[in-house]
């Protein structure tokens, strides 16, 4: 995990990177509020921990479960694909989001 700070993070910022439970880095943003970027990370970690236990109902674990008081839950496909949005988390008028950390082209061209 890295990019974690003590404060808290506002719309907008950045809170690090982590995964998936399938392993896919992401990075951790505030979609809304303000957040503690520690706790952002630790409840997409927990998030993804379920997951990856077979913890979480729906297809791929995609249906909705509260990890520490939060709200989360996974995009499908489609929707991933379209915004880059792997998963959201919810609490309060808090909402943190896990972004695929897409590879810079110009140092992946061949």
């Amino acid at each position: 995990m890295t990019g974690c700070s003590s404060g808290p993070a506002t719309a907008g910022a950045s809170c690090g990177s982590a995964r998936t439970a399938a392993g896919v880095p992401v990075v951790i943003t505030v979609a809304k509020g303000s957040v503690n970027c520690k706790t952002a990370i630790r409840v997409e970690n927990e998030y993804a921990a379920r997951i990856s236990g077979g913890q979480v109902r729906g297809n791929g674990g995609g249906a909705p479960v509260v990890v520490s008081g939060w709200t989360c839950q996974g995009y499908d496909t489609p929707e991933v694909l379209r915004t880059g949005n792997a998963s959201q988390c919810r609490s309060g008028g808090n909402t943190i989001l896990a972004v695929l950390a897409v590879p810079d082209a110009t140092k992946t061209a061949a």
